[in-house]
């Protein structure tokens, strides 16, 4: 009886931690993402109220920020802003700054072909060519699930490639649902 006890918590301990890495693995993928036009992004300066701002990034990709300027956002991942301005109002405007930069809204993603509804949606971590569609409002009886096409954009380069409804995509993805021919 000990023995079972014992095995029953060695799997309990060894599924717990296998779940904390799977969640782990997916915040990782959302922690290296780069902003984009598009996306709105909380700047905070601890008791520094006049040094922080909710944005959306325009399409240029600058922003203006007190003290340091124009700065380029876009192309750089939440913890690279942070650093940015850390060491911009480092020294010369505070001893010690305490940086934290949130994404509040995601840019939108669109779904065009054989959707009931095509357009630009809200995007959603967690979000997959499936889901898409549904929010979308589903597939028509002529949509093609296994020729699925994405228009990426990353580093200033535009990629275009085959998916899977299980597939997850990204904030500014363009998803063409094909027609079948039948």
């Amino acid at each position: 009886m000990k023995q079972k006890a014992v095995s029953l918590f060695t799997i309990i301990f060894f599924l717990f931690g296998s779940i904390q890495l799977m969640a782990q693995e997916g915040n990782l993928s959302m922690s290296q993402y780069q902003l984009g036009s598009g996306d709105r992004i909380q700047i905070s300066v601890f008791g520094q109220d006049d040094l922080s701002m909710e944005v959306r990034l325009p399409d240029v990709g600058t922003i203006n920020y007190p003290f340091l300027g124009e700065i380029k956002l876009v192309g750089l991942t939440a913890a690279e802003v942070e650093q940015l301005i850390y060491e911009g109002l480092l020294g010369d405007y505070l001893v010690n700054p305490s940086v934290s930069v949130a994404i509040v809204e995601y840019r939108p993603f669109f779904i065009d072909g054989e959707v009931k509804r095509p357009g630009g949606y809200a995007y959603q971590p967690g979000l997959s060519v499936n889901k898409a569609a549904a929010l979308a409002g589903g597939y028509t009886e002529r949509a093609a699930r296994d020729k699925i096409t994405i228009i990426r954009e990353k580093n200033g380069r535009t990629n275009e490639f085959t998916v899977t409804v299980s597939d997850m995509i990204q904030p500014g993805d363009i998803i063409t649902i094909n027609q079948r021919f039948f």
